[in-house]
């Protein structure tokens, strides 16, 4: 499956998600943490943290951002800006297509 930036990559089912946790997948050799909102919607970012390596998919979802389980830091799920200045994470589009979860992967 091919996007105008990239390629869609099928990681699970929707079903092995549950709403306001993430989870990790490897997406084209990387973690991605994916995360379905309350609102039944998905957003995915790398998996670590750039302050020190934490993973992201065990963080907490408060409104738009997932704080990092180890120092607290929030990552916007929409830009992967962090407000600390602690440095940012990618962000990849992410949907669901007949209960399948796919992440865009830029370029590929």
């Amino acid at each position: 499956m091919t996007t105008a930036t990239g390629t869609w990559t099928k990681v699970g089912v929707v079903g092995d998600l549950t709403p306001g946790e993430g989870r990790t997948y490897v997406v084209a050799g990387s973690q991605v943490a994916v995360f379905l909102l309350a609102d039944g919607t998905l957003r995915a970012t790398a998996a670590v943290c750039p302050h020190r390596g934490g993973p992201l998919a065990d963080g907490q979802i408060d409104g738009a951002v997932v704080v990092c389980p180890l120092h607290q830091y929030a990552f916007s799920l929409d830009t992967g800006i962090c407000a600390d200045n602690v440095g940012a994470v990618a962000v990849f589009p992410a949907r669901v297509v007949a209960d399948a979860i796919e992440i865009g992967v830029p370029g590929a």
